[in-house]
């Protein structure tokens, strides 16, 4: 970043580095002539709860039929369930959507998260009920390798990677071995086995492949990732009879998130409590008590039921007197550190495929912003925004609480995106960094079949949602479904029958 041209680019850091409380951003330095916009809040009181910090326990001020902590997809659907009863929904940030939230460049939407569902899932039913429609992508993911873009790479691509030959039939090989597996039948056995045990047969390109594509959709590497989970995805985005049924929104899913707190918001207002931290969660024999920080002040309300739409890194330390196993579930859960980096350029850099891979770069993927409105008639591209995901490993976590860091996380994906093909070789007017501490729960081995089976089950009049109470990866649809199960569980238990 030391040529001249770079030293006009403008960066912009937002987003919060540690889920389920707020952050303290410090300001990204800058450039000459660039003044970065930084959005932030303060992490003081979640650091507080981790380390066992007791806060008072004050009056509960209001009574509800049910309290939902987290505002994120799986929050916010559990308000539009709950939306004839009466609900309160406490959200720790000033603004609604968690990891599937849209923002805006000069009335472009691009995503910070939540890329694409399908059309057989649970956010497609939602966004009927919501009355959006999301648009087909119709473009099996890409591959840009040895400075070639490869379009539908694990279909009728592999006859097209830019390997050598031996290389290309191990790719083959890997296809038709995998796609034979009664996957079902070996749930539980794959779930048990890292993944890299079946990549060792392979050459070590698919093991490079695989360490992208992992981390981006699940949060580990081969070597971390449950057999089980990496087989599913691609028994399905592999099988050339499969019909590409990714739907998405200009931007990403953030859009669902939006509408829900618009809708919300324009009947339920009152029961919409953004910039509230809960520190405490108790139950008694016959109510909930949820304690929580808003503007300094330590508050209480009080509930039949609560419905945790929380991480459960997050979960384990609020919710008071869980079931030793259950909390001992909950702490085997490992979750990715995260950074989602938009170039905004103003004249086109790269149209070619919805989502491509780009494996042995400091970015895993690349989304175009626009890719389902990009053909319609009368629609121009004013800027070509594209959004690079950015997974990171555990050890550099404490990366994103670092301004320098940061910058260099950015720096570092418009570097390699700019070697990668000719027309990529420019420079953006802007770079937007969005960071996330532990966004998305690592499906690990036995995450999916032993270890959230035991943490979501509900505790007395308290139930678990959140995308990591379904797997076997971290999805919006996972966060609808969660929802849904949750206030059923809840609904279940208020007219007295026993789970």
């Amino acid at each position: 970043m030391e040529s001249d041209r770079r030293s006009f680019i403008k960066y912009v850091v937002t987003g919060s580095i540690v889920a389920g409380c707020p952050v303290d951003l410090a300001l990204l330095a800058a450039p000459a002539k660039a003044v970065p916009a930084v959005d932030g809040e303060h992490n003081e009181i979640c650091h507080q709860v981790r380390d066992g910090h007791h806060f008072p326990s004050p009056q509960a001020s209001t009574r509800h039929d049910v309290v939902i902590v987290g505002g994120g997809v799986s929050g916010l659907s559990a308000a539009w369930f709950l939306r004839d009863m009466d609900f309160l929904l406490i959200e720790k940030e000033d603004h609604f959507g968690g990891n599937a939230f849209l923002e805006e460049y000069q009335g472009q939407a691009y995503a910070t998260g939540a890329a694409y569902e399908t059309t057989d899932s649970s956010a497609w039913g939602l966004c009927k009920e919501l009355n959006i429609q999301p648009l087909p992508i119709s473009n099996p993911d890409g591959l840009i390798i040895n400075g070639e873009f490869v379009p539908q790479a694990w279909r009728s691509g592999l006859d097209h990677l830019p390997y050598k030959d031996s290389v290309r039939e191990s790719f083959k090989k890997f296809k038709q071995d995998m796609m034979r597996l009664d996957l079902k039948a070996l749930a539980g056995q794959m779930d048990a086995m890292p993944f890299i045990q079946l990549l060792r047969a392979y050459a070590p390109e698919l093991t490079t492949w695989w360490d992208t594509y992992g981390p981006s959709n699940w949060g580990a590497t081969a070597e971390n990732t449950s057999a089980f989970t990496a087989l599913d995805d691609f028994q399905d985005f592999a099988n050339e009879d499969n019909k590409d049924n990714r739907v998405t929104f200009p931007g990403g899913l953030g859009a669902i998130t939006k509408k829900l707190a618009e809708q919300l918001k324009a009947t339920h207002a009152d029961r919409l409590l953004p910039g509230a931290t809960t520190v405490a969660v108790e139950q008694s024999q016959d109510a909930v008590t949820v304690t929580y920080v808003q503007h300094g002040d330590v508050k209480a309300v009080s509930a039949k039921a609560v419905i945790m739409a929380t991480p459960k890194f997050i979960t384990r330390r609020l919710v008071a007197g869980l079931p030793d196993a259950q909390k001992a579930a909950m702490a085997k859960m490992r979750y990715a550190p995260y950074a989602v980096v938009n170039l905004i350029f103003n004249e086109p850099v790269f149209n070619g495929g919805y989502d491509t891979w780009c494996p042995g770069n400091t970015f895993s993927d690349v989304i175009v912003a626009d890719w389902v409105v990009r053909n319609e008639p009368g629609y121009e591209q004013k800027n070509n925004i594209l959004t690079f995901y950015t997974p990171l490993r555990e050890r550099d976590r404490a990366k994103l609480l670092s301004e320098s860091d940061c910058r260099s996380i950015a720096s570092n994906v418009l570097r390699d995106w700019q070697k990668l093909l000719p027309t990529t070789n420019t420079e953006p007017l802007e770079v937007h960094i969005y960071r996330r501490g532990h966004p998305m729960f690592m499906s690990t081995p036995l995450t999916h079949t032993q270890f959230i089976p035991a943490a979501r089950r509900p505790v007395g009049r308290i139930f678990f949602a959140n995308t990591d109470s379904v797997g076997p990866v971290s999805t919006t649809a996972g966060g609808i479904d969660s929802a849904r199960r949750s206030v059923e569980e809840m609904n279940s238990m208020l007219n007295g029958h026993k789970a």
